[in-house]
C-alpha cells in the first residue's frame, strides 16, 4: 500500500511503517497528535471489484477505519494494467487522504513496460506497509484432458494455437506468469486473453471460455477445491498445506 506525500511527511511515515508491522493500530494514535485524519480517507484499488487486491483493501479499510476513527472508502479504478488507479493517486494532493493499494504491477512491472510513465513510482509515493505476498496457482478448465503440467504441455504441443490462457491484463504479473510458463515449456503456442482484472478472468475460466490461467492462490484455491477448475501446479517452493498433493512449479 502506498501513499503520495511530501518528503517531510515521508520520513515520518517510515517510522510509522515499523509501528504498523509490530502493532497495526499504533498508526491511529500517532497521527492523532497531528490532527490526522479529520475527514474520510480514500483507498484506491487499481483493479475491479472481486480481485484479491480489492478483497484485501476492504478488509484493511475496515480495520483502518476503526484505528483512525474516520471512514475509509474503497475506490476501484481499474484500467491500463493498473496505470489508471496509480496515476490518479499520484496526482492527488500529498495530504495523506488518498492511499493506493500498490502491487508489483504498479511499481515494478509498469516502469519496465512503458517508456512514458504518467507517474514516478519512487518520487510520487511513499511506502506505508507491506500487506502480503501470495503465490500463484495454475488451473485449467475441467474439460481439458490434462491432469498435470507434463500432460498439459503435451496437449498444447499437439494442438498449437487451439488453447488459451487468461490474465488480469496486459503486462500484469499473471500475464508474465503465462509467458514464463510458455517459454519454460519450450515456446508452446497458447493464446493470451487479457481481462480487466482477475475476477472476470476466473469467471470465464470456470465457464470454459478460456482453457487455463494463473491466478493468486487465495482466489483460485476455492475454485480448485470445489472442482470448478482443475489445479495443475502451485507457484511455490514448497507444497501448499491446503492441497498437499498439488505439485509445485
Amino acid at each position: 500500500m502506498m501513499m503520495r506525500t511530501t518528503r517531510t511527511i515521508r520520513r515520518r511515515l517510515v517510522v510509522v511503517c515499523a509501528a504498523i508491522v509490530l502493532a497495526p493500530f499504533v498508526i491511529g494514535s500517532t497521527f492523532a497528535q497531528s490532527a490526522y485524519p479529520n475527514r474520510p480517507i480514500k483507498l484506491v484499488v487499481p483493479y475491479p471489484p472481486g480481485a484479491l487486491t480489492d478483497l484485501l483493501a476492504r478488509a484493511i479499510g475496515e480495520q483502518l477505519a476503526v484505528s483512525l476513527k474516520q471512514p475509509v472508502v474503497v475506490d476501484n479504478k481499474p484500467g491500463a494494467g493498473t496505470l489508471v488507479g496509480a496515476e490518479f493517486v499520484a496526482k492527488q494532493p500529498p495530504d495523506g487522504y488518498t492511499l493506493l493499494m500498490a502491487t508489483v504491477s504498479t511499481h515494478a512491472i509498469n516502469p519496465g513496460l512503458y517508456r512514458n510513465m504518467p507517474y514516478d513510482p519512487v518520487r510520487d509515493f511513499a511506502p506505508i506497509a507491506q500487506i502480503g505476498v501470495t503465490p500463484t496457482l495454475l488451473g485449467v478448465h475441467p474439460s481439458l484432458p490434462a491432469t498435470d503440467v507434463k500432460s498439459l504441455v503435451a496437449l498444447i504441443k499437439d494442438n498449437p494455437g487451439k488453447f488459451t490462457y487468461g490474465s488480469s491484463g496486459l503486462g500484469s504479473i499473471l500475464h508474465l506468469c503465462g509467458e514464463q510458463f510458455k517459454a519454460a515449456a519450450g515456446g508452446i503456442n497458447v493464446v493470451h486473453v487479457p481481462y480487466r482484472g482477475s475476477a472476470p478472468m476466473m469467471s470465464d475460466l470456470v465457464g470454459g471460455q478460456i482453457s487455463m490461467a494463473f491466478d493468486a492462490t487465495p482466489t483460485a484455491l476455492p475454485q480448485a477445491q470445489s472442482g470448478a477448475i482443475r489445479a495443475i501446479g502451485a507457484g511455490m517452493a514448497t507444497r501448499m498445506r491446503a492441497m498437499p498433493r498439488l505439485p509445485t512449479l
